[in-house]
């Protein structure tokens, strides 16, 4: 079966992730405008993070079932007008009800089932697409989030300077159009029929495996590690640098998604000739480094660097666990990749509400100081799974 074939769905799985990273990105985005129009706390801002993963994490367990009696097809559809109507309700809700932190909730929950329903069908989409490089063809799907971050970052980032924060409100509603985009064309691209229930490795053989229970670890340790600097990035630049918020997006938030999208289209071009887990263990302790040197360094723009760095380090870890876990079991399905975004999702939420409490009870820097907890131990598990790796092939783990 050729690939030429499925170009149209691989494509339109690229705007499904470009829609996560709206999702995800832009609401740390109008952090700042949040706090001052509304009031809220960083405690109440990494709760708002906490929210669309939490949400995520639900939407990842039912995922498991109702994608089964519905279909990928319609489940996408579904997944894409949860996306656009919570970003809608973004634009109205905060301004309309008497506490705007209920509206900020309300929206989060609606278009963070549309990214958990995203999150969980568009890597077994491509990775059920006729392919030689299937680790490339994951880490080249993912170097989309990071492209969708740069792209939601950059033009939100001079939309709010042109129109101004009172019209905050403008940003959501046009950005809205993307996910009802995405949602007509997947009405119509061809996608692959998905593994029969009876071919599939069951979950509860995935969870008698020590090698998968790490892996999910490890999982939770990649979503932590890249959303504790990705969701406070734009706040620590304005706040614990004092640089402008425009400059401070630009440099702080955009350069992480920048050099993590690098990675990630570097890796999806050379990747197949290169040890995805020897990647990952490199990656790992430069993870450690970039926490380390943003948070302690006096110099803004080594503190900015640190930040790249970190986006340069955090670019595999997502696509990398999927792919290290989706080749050691080739059958596990849908439901084995809602699992894995279970963890990353749990990660997602415990990491930045982590860091929010932190700074809370000291400051921001110490905040992101403590975040370096979550690549320690993902280096940690990295090193734990080579040696398993090594004596046991994955493909036959019981």
């Amino acid at each position: 079966m050729n690939n030429n074939n499925y170009k149209s769905t691989l494509h339109t799985c690229y705007l499904s992730y470009i829609t996560q990273a709206l999702i995800v990105n832009l609401p740390p985005l109008l952090f700042v405008v949040f706090q001052e129009k509304f009031g809220l706390s960083y405690t109440m801002l990494g709760s708002l993070v906490t929210v669309v993963f939490v949400t995520q994490l639900i939407v990842d367990a039912l995922a498991i079932k109702v994608v089964d009696k519905i279909g990928q097809r319609m489940s996408m559809v579904i997944a894409h007008a949860f996306a656009a109507v919570g970003m809608i309700a973004l634009t109205f809700l905060p301004r309309v009800l008497s506490w705007p932190y209920i509206g900020l909730v309300i929206s989060s929950i609606l278009y963070s089932i549309g990214g958990g329903l995203i999150e969980v069908l568009v890597s077994p989409i491509v990775e059920s697409l006729p392919s030689d490089a299937k680790a490339s063809s994951m880490s080249l799907l993912h170097s989309f989030y990071s492209w969708g971050q740069v792209l939601v970052i950059v033009i939100s980032t001079f939309a709010l300077r042109i129109v101004g924060q009172n019209l905050w409100f403008l940003l959501p509603l046009a950005w809205s159009l993307l996910p009802f985009l995405t949602l007509f064309k997947f009405m119509k691209v061809p996608l692959m029929p998905p593994i029969e229930e009876s071919q599939r490795t069951p979950l509860k053989v995935l969870f008698r495996s020590r090698i998968f229970l790490i892996a999910l670890l490890l999982m939770v340790c990649a979503g932590a590690s890249e959303q504790s600097m990705a969701q406070w990035a734009s706040l620590f630049a304005e706040k614990g640098l004092g640089i402008p918020k425009t400059f401070g997006d630009l440099l702080g938030p955009c350069m992480f998604a920048v050099m993590m999208g690098v990675m990630r289209t570097w890796y999806g071009i050379k990747g197949q000739k290169i040890s995805m887990h020897k990647t990952l263990i490199i990656c790992s302790v430069l993870c450690i480094a970039s926490f380390v040197i943003t948070a302690i360094t006096p110099i803004p723009v080594i503190s900015l660097l640190g930040c790249a760095l970190c986006g340069i380090s955090v670019g595999l870890m997502w696509p990398g666990m999927l792919s290290i876990t989706a080749a050691g079991y080739p059958s596990g399905g849908v439901a084995m990749f809602a699992v894995l975004a279970l963890g990353g999702d749990l990660g997602c939420s415990i990491g930045p509400q982590f860091t929010g409490i932190v700074a809370d009870m000291s400051s921001l820097n110490w905040g992101l100081l403590a975040a370096v907890i979550f690549p320690t131990i993902m280096l940690i598990g990295l090193v734990l799974l080579k040696s398993r790796i090594d004596k046991i092939d994955m493909k036959t783990v019981p």
